[in-house]
């Protein structure tokens, strides 16, 4: 297979996990942007204490073990069955330390209503830890389309379930019923959908072998969700629960952006660069290939976002939550950078380097920690700000193996992202003055979309962008063969 065909393979499979990515989470936003306009934001306060936690221990749920069977050139279906079972013991241990713990928890914020939520809430870990092992086998075997179907039914079931609890009174149980309708019918349809199934066998000896690589990775993991839900957990605590909710409301939009494009990237990428983890030169062309373009999509939605947020969040949310706006603009800056962060890290997965990505983890979220815990005498603005000062740093340390081992370091990704970044920050410019025109929010926000999408495309093929013709040419391609 020559370079353009793989280059269009892994591009058609980013296409199928993008689109359930996507598609998921813009029906999971469209019900929270119903239900924030029902429910007030206390209630999403409370719900945000417990998923804080929740998001936490699910990083054990996987125990990166994913991962190593989608790295391991010959894993069989013994692997397969021995993390299943092991996955299993993991699930059901987090959610008896959940269900005893939820009395502390509760007695920990003050909040007694806790209790009931956190033991319910945590079901679902259980039900990822079924769901796990399927989707490694999903991503081994490039068999996206399956999980598109299989994640979009289940967001949609969640969200009818949400939307009626809400609108029948049930308050915060309706973001519950939702959350945990959402994980079951998901995890049904693709065990309905993939034909993998564990057999009765276990191996002690197979299971060492992948935890050798993934221990570094479930650790890196905990210390990322951590860092990241540190926040959260200190705000939840030191401030009230609406300030939890503007804070978390902000940082939706953006990581909803970040999220899309980061699982889609990580998980087409490992498995594709897994394959050529062998031809190194390989490698470092597709890390290349997957800053530019990821780049040259996400900062465009980053800057539209940040010069968008006021407009956006009026019109879909209600002044109620216009105090999550300087939140939302601060993670935008995030979002921006999150593309070249993600395809530094799934080269070094993909080449097996999970000692040397568990050593930037480590430095990386020692410094990002300390940041969070000197910022906080500051207040949440400096709290957040705190974490793009990390992101920048995170950046830089990232790409000194890259250097070291596919050529491919700090200055080289900068300039690849550059012209990205500059057509970005003009059409946010552009977008911007839209605002001074004193127009209604919906028109403000469809003559900011038209305007920005028009400059953006017309810019990108006046001053022929490479990642523009790069993705006009594999789109061309993929309808030529499906012609």
């Amino acid at each position: 297979m020559n370079e353009k065909a793989k280059d269009t393979k892994v591009f058609s499979n980013l296409i199928w996990r993008f689109g359930q990515v996507f598609g998921s989470n813009m029906v999971s936003l469209i019900v929270s942007i119903v239900l924030g306009r029902i429910l007030d934001p206390e209630v999403y306060g409370t719900v945000a204490i417990v998923t804080v936690i929740t998001t936490i221990l699910q990083v054990f749920v996987d125990s990166g073990l994913g991962n190593a069977l989608v790295q391991k050139k010959d894993a069989d279906d013994l692997d397969f069955s021995s993390v299943f079972f092991f996955n299993m013991f993991m699930c059901l241990s987090l959610y008896a330390l959940m269900y005893f713990g939820a009395p502390l928890i509760a007695r920990f914020y003050g909040n007694e209503q806790l209790v009931p939520v956190v033991r319910w809430i945590s079901l679902s870990l259980v039900i990822f830890g079924i769901k796990g092992v399927q989707q490694a086998y999903v991503a081994r075997n490039y068999l996206f389309k399956r999980m598109f179907f299989a994640t979009l039914i289940g967001t949609l079931g969640g969200a009818a379930v949400g939307i009626a609890m809400a609108i029948m009174g049930y308050g915060v149980w309706a973001l519950v019923g939702q959350m945990l309708f959402n994980a079951a019918m998901d995890t049904g349809i693709l065990w309905l959908t993939v034909k993998w199934r564990p057999r009765l066998a276990f191996s002690m000896e197979r299971l060492g072998g992948l935890l050798s690589y993934s221990w570094k990775i479930l650790v890196s993991s905990l210390l990322d969700s951590v860092h990241n839900n540190i926040s959260g957990l200190i705000i939840g605590k030191k401030y009230t629960e609406s300030d939890l909710a503007f804070y978390h409301r902000g940082r939706q939009f953006p990581t909803l952006a970040t999220y899309v494009f980061n699982s889609s990237m990580d998980s087409v990428l490992l498995a594709t660069m897994s394959a050529e983890q062998d031809d190194v030169a390989r490698v470092s062309h597709m890390t290349r290939t997957t800053v530019r373009v990821s780049s040259y999509v996400m900062w465009p939605v980053a800057v539209g976002l940040a010069v968008c947020s006021e407009p956006l969040i009026r019109f879909l949310l209600t002044d109620k939550w216009i105090d999550c706006v300087p939140y939302m603009q601060i993670f935008c800056i995030i979002c921006a950078f999150q593309p070249i962060y993600t395809a530094n890290l799934s080269a070094l997965k993909s080449l097996g380097r999970s000692d040397l990505f568990l050593k930037l983890e480590l430095i990386k979220k020692v410094i990002g920690i300390s940041l969070i815990a000197i910022s906080m005498r500051w207040g949440i603005i400096a709290m957040a700000l705190s974490e793009v000062v990390t992101m920048l740093l995170g950046h830089m340390i990232n790409s000194v193996p890259s250097k070291k081992l596919l050529d491919y370091g700090w200055a080289s990704q900068i300039k690849d992202i550059l012209p990205s970044m500059l057509l970005a920050l003009f059409m946010g410019l552009c977008v911007w003055s839209v605002q001074l025109l004193g127009l209604s929010d919906i028109l403000t926000l469809f003559v900011q979309i038209i305007l920005g999408v028009t400059v953006y495309i017309a810019l990108s093929a006046l001053f022929r962008i490479d990642s523009f013709r790069y993705l006009l040419g594999i789109v061309k391609r993929l309808i030529k063969r499906n012609a």
